[in-house]
């Protein structure tokens, strides 16, 4: 049998390639190619009459102002109902202390240790750890150090004192801004939500003002960093001249599971310490400060489908050995990915109208109709989100997560390459994740003028979350990224 000739595979490939980028940018410009002609003959009918427009309004000066009146109020109508621009200022990602640093080593003798575990759960938890793509330095809270463990209250309070002030004290630091001016506060917390709230003790910390608008989210998974940016775009809209502060965090210490379910022992291998804190403005003046400006949060939500609902799901453990001690967790399904991949496909069906290019709309556009009347076996067409986005913030719930994503948005290694380092170097740190990938991305100096940058998690529901950010300027890390002191070690290699 002959051999294809590689260099006429190449040299197709290639074809191929440029007949593909023709074609989008000649959809690009398509809009301004019919309107050329019709602009240029409008012009030329304007001139033609326009003595006989000039002399009729010269004596119908009634009819001119009121005509000039009609439009001018429009125009303030139009100026003063707009959506106010949302910019991102600055944000932090908290970096907790070395002496809290767990190795696999370590992770695995203090779970034997505490004696909780039988075999069978400590062999799984060995398994997940090696294949989740965690490294070696991620982060634990103090009380489960200890041998033995002890999360108390106590304890939980101490670690969400611990992430939520260090991210908002480093967050305060280099913006400049004080506590004082932030006129609305949203803290987001899934398992942790004690009384008086998160958002209470950061404002007696900080000692905000007495007409600070606070909202406190619980029991919404690691999206919910998500919707605490949309809740606070929305206050910024209703408050003129605001500073809004989101602290995203997940607490651990009251919430590690010490049963031996093997679904409620998963988050255990994957979930580490973190927080960020983001500074968002609606004032003009911020603009040329701020790193990026919000353009789009789209959120799905399949709630009403059984199945997704309980896919991630905290109660209590069956252990029938000891049925009158039952252990509280977060116990993950096996149909989590298949969950999550519908609730991928909703949110990017809305997103995708908004952010991608004609030609990709019209692609799709004309594959649904072949499927639909031609040939229902047809494959779908998915279309190319590198053409809409430059950068990928894809949340780091796990290397299957991570994976699965990369494959059905038929992304390149370097698009999920933040996903894939956060989660190595920080773990799953919930609805944080999202932002120490942005800060790595930043670290590496990959962020330029006008590029777009996709922030995308899931969470508990089962909900599916996207964030849209522009670029206003070439973007550094910010002085206190948790990535500075690291960032010339990645990516690494893990297949090692």
């Amino acid at each position: 049998m002959a051999q294809p000739n590689p260099t006429t595979a190449t040299a197709d490939f290639q074809l191929s390639k440029y007949v593909k980028l023709g074609y989008h940018y000649f959809m690009k410009h398509f809009l301004a190619l019919c309107l050329i002609p019709l602009i240029a003959f409008t012009l030329l009918k304007i001139s033609a009459d326009f003595e006989s427009l000039y002399l009729s309004l010269k004596y119908n000066l009634a009819s001119v102002s009121i005509f000039s009146g009609v439009v001018v109020s429009g125009l303030m109508v139009g100026f003063m109902t707009r959506p106010r621009s949302v910019y991102l200022v600055d944000y932090a990602c908290y970096r907790p202390p070395d002496k809290l640093r767990v190795e696999f080593r370590k992770f695995m003798d203090h779970s034997r240790l505490t004696g909780d575990f039988d075999e069978s759960s400590l062999e799984f938890q060995r398994k997940i750890l090696e294949r989740s793509g965690l490294g070696e330095e991620t982060y634990l809270p103090d009380a489960l150090h200890l041998l033995p463990p002890q999360p108390s209250m106590s304890a939980a309070r101490a670690e969400a004192e611990q992430v939520m002030f260090g991210a908002l004290d480093s967050l305060f630091r280099t913006t400049g801004v004080r506590a004082k001016q932030i006129g609305v506060l949203v803290v987001n917390c899934s398992l942790f939500n004690p009384t008086p709230s998160l958002s209470a003790m950061i404002v007696n910390k900080y000692k905000l003002r007495g007409d600070v608008k606070t909202f406190n989210l619980g029991g919404m998974g690691c999206s919910a960093g998500l919707i605490a940016v949309d809740l606070a775009k929305d206050m910024l809209q209703l408050h003129r001249n605001t500073y809004a502060a989101v602290v995203s965090t997940e607490n651990i210490t009251q919430n590690w599971y010490f049963g031996n379910k093997k679904s409620m022992l998963i988050p255990n291998c994957l979930f580490r310490m973190g927080a960020s804190a983001v500074l968002l403005s609606n004032r003009p003046s911020d603009r040329r400060r701020s790193k990026y400006k919000i353009l789009h949060v789209v959120r799905t939500h399949k709630g009403a489908d059984d199945t997704a609902f309980k896919c991630v799901y905290q109660e209590q453990d069956d252990d029938n050995r000891n049925p009158k001690i039952r252990k509280i967790g977060v116990s993950l399904s096996k149909d989590l990915m298949a969950i999550a991949g519908e609730a991928l496909k909703s949110n990017i069906t809305t997103l995708g109208p908004l952010v991608l290019p004609v030609s990709e709309q019209l692609l799709f556009f004309m594959t649904l109709i072949a499927r639909k009347i031609v040939n229902p076996k047809i494959k779908p067409y998915i279309p190319d989100f590198k053409l809409a986005f430059n950068h990928f913030c894809i949340h780091a719930g796990g290397r299957a997560v991570i994976d699965e994503l990369e494959r059905s948005l038929r992304l390149d290694p370097v698009h999920v390459e933040a996903s894939r380092m956060t989660l190595h170097r920080f773990g799953n740190t919930s609805s944080s994740s999202i932002w120490y990938e942005l800060a790595y991305i930043e670290a590496k100096g990959r962020v330029r003028k006008g590029q777009r940058v996709w922030q995308i998690a899931f969470g508990s529901g089962f909900k599916c979350n996207s964030a849209v950010w522009e670029a206003l300027r070439n973007v550094g890390p910010s002085p206190d990224s948790p990535w500075l002191d690291c960032i010339h070690r990645y990516p690494v290699d893990l297949a090692q």
